[in-house]
């Protein structure tokens, strides 16, 4: 490996540098470059004397006009820019060599971006790198080599030092216009005409990827087996029988068919079990299976595009909840069913369900999924973090993770939410619990089976009950935020569907003076 003391030695152990004529210590590549160099007349930059080099134009500017171009660039630390817009500035405003003597530290007089026009065309001093000049300055006086050597590798690590840091701050520029961005994204019309929703409007081949995920057993499967959902639903239907006697009832995206059969089984006259995903061909023989055809039609299909065989139903049934319950936007074809289909006096269920919040103090977590980012094997990846927080982390959390109590941001009653209200904003307040960091925000619902139950019916999908096929949805910030026993954290948030893909969510949460965008898709 190279180290810093290799290099010094390597400078140590350099031959003398000759000024003379001794071709022979310069490479072939280095003697054509000085040749095509003094091949190029310069003109000065203060009289019309044309001059057979570069350096017999500066020795000239300096014997003639007492002007040293090299003390001009070494007292006011210009780069190559900096030299680039010295050098036209002279000649576009031909002014006097005594007054570039003593000019003041800033500005100077060719700070503008105009002076970066060249005013010669080819003009060689504009062809020549600033730091060589001050090199070969330093050489042609008898300087040390090996001090001229440490010296251009300290001005090198001082622009590549300088480069680093304007990196950094375009990164975080396109960091904020693509926050930016987002927002402009979230707030802006919908080309759809929006009459009927974005759901309900993409065509069945945009939908295409949505069903065929429910066209596996093996989601029907994790579904199933998941009791919390699928008893709470039974539970409901089982111990309210006088909600379904004799009543016609909609299943929105009835899947293997589970909850129309329970339906039937709780007196239901007659179910409509619609769905557009392949799963369906099994639901048809799950249904004959279990004596239950004479009750039960299954139609496949998207139900914004097929005709029932009855004008209105009572009851409207659908699991129809996705991750942070408004993933997916099922609820839309909820919607949509319902307002074309269901009888005064009908019922979606669930009928109500909320979203709530709470502040996670989970420093190992963020040390694993965002600070790891910092230090991989010695290399800095922080830009990664740019890509991972944005993210949303489906998951189960540990309830001791939880820092503050919960809050409500959101209460749906389905049986009057309208579509533009499933977009919304909402400000909270998280009652800290312990003084240590938080270091995500973590967003769960729970749903209600209530109007007109005898015995209503509930789950949750928080983490501090028992684990459902829907986990929790993790907002991890970037930066941690100190919080203490006992206050109020407050923040907003902004929960939009994706313009370009409606069955994804955008959720924005505003906290402590900084604004995170995060996907859930």
């Amino acid at each position: 490996d190279l180290t810093l003391a290799d290099v010094d030695g390597a400078a140590e152990e350099m031959p003398e540098l000759s000024d003379g004529d001794d071709d022979d210590d310069v490479d072939d590549e280095e003697q054509w470059q000085w040749m095509e160099e003094d091949s190029q007349p310069v003109t000065c930059l203060f009289c019309d004397r044309l001059l057979s080099s570069v350096n017999a134009t500066l020795q000239h500017c300096t014997a003639e006009h007492q002007v040293n171009i090299v003390d001009l660039i070494r007292n006011y630390n210009l780069d190559d820019y900096g030299y680039i817009k010295m050098i036209n500035f002279i000649r576009s405003t031909k002014c006097k060599a005594s007054s570039l003597n003593g000019l003041p530290d800033a500005p100077l007089p060719w700070e503008s971006e105009d002076f970066l026009q060249p005013v010669l065309q080819d003009d060689p001093l504009l062809q020549t790198d600033p730091e060589e000049l001050c090199e070969r300055s330093c050489l042609a006086s008898g300087a040390d080599p090996h001090n001229a050597l440490v010296h251009r590798a300290q001005a090198a690590e001082e622009r590549a030092r300088s480069a680093e840091e304007a990196l950094a701050r375009a990164m975080d520029d396109l960091h904020k216009l693509k926050v930016l961005a987002q927002g402009l994204v979230l707030n802006a019309e919908t080309s759809r005409s929006g009459t009927l929703g974005a759901v309900a409007e993409l065509r069945e081949d945009e939908d295409e990827a949505y069903f065929s995920s429910y066209g596996h057993y093996s989601i029907h499967e994790e579904m199933l087996k998941d009791k919390v959902r699928t008893e709470s639903y039974r539970d409901f239907m089982y111990s309210n029988p006088e909600v379904f006697r004799d009543k016609v009832v909609l299943d929105v995206g009835c899947g293997t068919g589970i909850l129309s059969m329970f339906a039937a089984q709780a007196g239901a006259k007659k179910v409509i079990a619609v769905d557009q995903s392949e799963i369906i061909y099994q639901a048809m023989d799950i249904v004959r299976s279990n004596q239950l055809e004479d009750k039960i039609t299954l139609i496949k299909g998207r139900i914004e595009d097929i005709k029932l065989p009855v004008e209105k139903v009572d009851i409207i049934i659908s699991e129809w909840m996705g991750y942070f319950l408004l993933f997916e936007s099922m609820l839309d074809s909820v919607l949509y069913a319902r307002d074309l289909y269901l009888a005064d006096g009908g019922s979606v269920y669930p009928d109500l369900c909320n979203i709530s919040l709470a502040a996670v103090g989970d420093v190992q977590k963020h040390q694993d999924r965002i600070a790891f980012w910092d230090d991989v094997y010695g290399f800095n990846m922080a830009c990664m973090k740019k890509a991972v927080v944005p993210e949303a982390v489906v998951e189960v959390l540990k309830a001791d993770t939880l820092i503050s109590e919960p809050t409500v941001i959101q209460t749906i009653d389905c049986n009057r939410v309208c579509l533009s209200e499933l977009e919304f904003s909402s400000d909270f307040h998280l009652k800290i619990t312990n003084t240590t960091d938080c270091t995500a925000i973590v967003g769960y619902f729970d749903i209600f089976f209530d109007k007109g139950c005898s015995n209503k019916v509930m789950f949750s999908t928080g983490p501090q009950v028992t684990k459902t096929h829907w986990k929790q949805t993790v907002f991890l910030l970037e930066k941690p935020v100190s919080v203490q026993a006992g206050e109020e954290l407050q923040g907003k948030i902004t929960v939009r569907k994706n313009k370009k893909d409606p069955r994804s969510l955008w959720v924005t949460f505003e906290l402590r003076d900084r604004k995170q965008t995060y996907s859930l898709q």
